[in-house]
This record gives structure tokens, C-alpha cells and sequence, in this order.
């Protein structure tokens, strides 16, 4: 059946997905939130303020999330930085939902790189403008399959680091996080309204810096899996 048949204008693109670890089942990608500076190290390290502050977001895409191994270069940049994250997968949502219930919410986990052209991003912090030529990006947010919650728990604790061939760039523990991840949900849920499908991406720790072609990036979060991406 052509796009025409169907009832569309212009062929549609297939929807974004992810696979579910030690499953058949891929988990469908509605919105991608992402927090900024969640970590007071990294907070710090930016030029940030390290208190607990409320938060602020910005958005990828949902076709920005790549399970594929790789990373390609973005055009337009020659600084781009490796930032190492949990991905929260929701499997409900709703507006206005409470700390104490937000973890109802939660399908699953991954490890997850939110990949920053940092040139970019400084030159639009400059002029007061939005941050999405910096973030998202093409194959912007490499990441593992979701691993369920009915598997492993929900993590509030773990060491979160990342390697760059070999040698550790970054390391944290998640209960470092400034906001944790129910009352991430219960802030967004006060904005959007939430729905399943919905990916948080919640903060790096310090040690973010810059990538080469040729580099081997490998990730990891205690309880949760291991991601090696190549920067092609």
C-alpha cells in the first residue's frame, strides 16, 4: 500500500523504539526529557550552581536514541562531549503525580549517552538560545536495550561511570543524583503531561570532555548493563 493509499501526504517514518533486553517485546518512544546538571560535581564543573535548585529540562528526539554500537561524528561541531546517563522508561504517566507514586510509572532502565556538541551549545548559552542544534542531533543518544523493572528492581544507588579507551573519564554513584528519579518524574508531571512512551534521561556526573573519531566508549551502571559505542 503506498502513503497515498494509506491516507498520508508524504510517506511516514517508522516510529522510534527500543528493544527490551532478554525479550521479543521493543519498547515504543513517545518524548525524550533530559535534566540538566543533576549532579553537583558536574553542576560545578560547568559553571553551575550545585545547590538543589529546581530543575530544568531540554528534549532530544525520539529517533535521537541508537542501540546500534556507534556514534558518528556530528557535522558542524570539532567539540563534542560524552556525558554518561540513566534512561528512565515510563510506562504511565499523568499529570500531577506524586513523589510517593511515581515509581508506578516506571517500565524500565537503560545506560544511555547524552552526546553534546559543546561548541554548539556554548555559542547558544551566549545568545540566550535554545539548546537543540547542541542535543539533539542525529544518533545523539546512544544506548542499551531497556532492562525491566519487574527484573531488576528500581535503582536509587550504583556506581555510573565511563570509560574513553580504557581510561575512566567519569564516575559517580546514582544516589548522587541532586534530584532522584521519582521527583524527576513528579516535576515533569507538572509541566506535561506524562505518557507511556515517555524517556527521562537524568543527568551526568563530572568528567564530561570531549571525543575523537576512532574512540571506544564504554559505559556503566551497577545492576544495569554495560554500553560500548565507537565514534566513527
Amino acid at each position: 500500500m503506498t502513503a497515498r493509499e494509506a491516507g498520508y501526504a508524504v510517506e511516514p517514518q517508522p516510529a522510534a523504539t527500543l528493544p527490551v533486553a532478554g525479550s521479543d517485546l521493543v519498547f515504543p518512544v513517545h518524548r525524550v526529557y533530559c535534566v540538566g546538571r543533576n549532579y553537583a560535581a558536574h553542576s560545578i564543573e560547568m559553571g553551575g550552581n550545585p545547590d538543589r535548585e529546581a530543575p530544568f529540562f531540554f528534549q532530544k528526539n525520539p529517533d535521537n536514541l541508537d542501540t546500534g554500537g556507534s556514534f558518528p561524528y556530528p557535522s558542524a561541531s570539532s567539540d563534542v562531549h560524552h556525558e554518561i546517563e540513566l534512561l528512565v522508561a515510563l510506562k504511565s504517566g499523568g499529570v500531577d503525580i506524586p513523589v510517593a507514586g511515581a515509581l508506578a510509572c516506571v517500565y524500565g532502565y537503560g545506560v544511555v549517552l547524552d552526546m553534546t556538541r559543546r561548541d554548539l551549545q556554548a555559542k547558544a548559552k551566549e545568545l540566550a538560545r535554545p539548546w537543540e542544534t547542541a542535543k539533539a542531533f542525529d544518533h545523539s543518544a546512544p544506548c542499551t536495550p531497556i532492562v525491566a523493572a519487574d527484573r531488576i528492581g528500581h535503582r536509587s544507588e550504583g556506581a555510573i561511570w565511563l570509560d574513553i579507551n580504557g581510561e575512566r573519564r567519569q564516575t559517580g554513584d546514582l544516589n548522587q543524583m541532586i534530584w532522584k528519579v521519582p521527583e524527576m518524574i513528579s516535576y515533569l508531571s507538572g509541566l506535561f503531561c506524562l505518557k507511556a512512551g515517555d524517556v527521562i534521561l537524568s543527568g551526568t556526573p563530572s568528567g564530561v570532555g570531549a571525543v575523537q573519531r576512532g574512540d571506544l566508549m564504554h559505559g556503566h551502571i551497577d545492576g544495569i548493563g554495560d554500553l560500548d559505542v565507537r565514534v566513527i
